[in-house]
């Protein structure tokens, strides 16, 4: 087996915004999920909102995903100091604030 087999990464567009996908297939376990933006990141639930928090980075989490396009669909559940200073709020739809990743 090779990463490619475990590792998908891939450039999406929404609304004239270019993201970059990571989806991470792992044992056991649903895949690891990460939609990075220019000034941040969206994360699945497998990932610590915490540590962003601590390190001072604009993070948002959305639980309950297994691709790219599930995370864009949900509902954020949590999000950093810093991305609530950028609209970036519990409860709002992620593609509905994509433009402040």
């Amino acid at each position: 087996m090779s990463v490619s087999d475990f590792i998908r990464i891939r450039e999406v567009n929404v609304e004239g915004k270019k993201l970059t996908g990571i989806e991470i297939s792992l044992p056991n376990s649903p895949p690891a999920v990460i939609l990075i933006g220019e000034k941040g990141f969206a994360m699945c639930g497998l990932l610590d909102i915490q540590a962003a928090e601590r390190l001072g980075v604009v993070a948002v989490k959305v639980q309950g995903v297994r691709t790219v396009e599930d995370m864009l669909a949900k509902e954020i559940s949590d999000s950093t100091s810093k991305a609530r200073e950028h609209g970036l709020v519990k409860g709002v739809k992620l593609i509905d604030v994509i433009n402040k990743l």
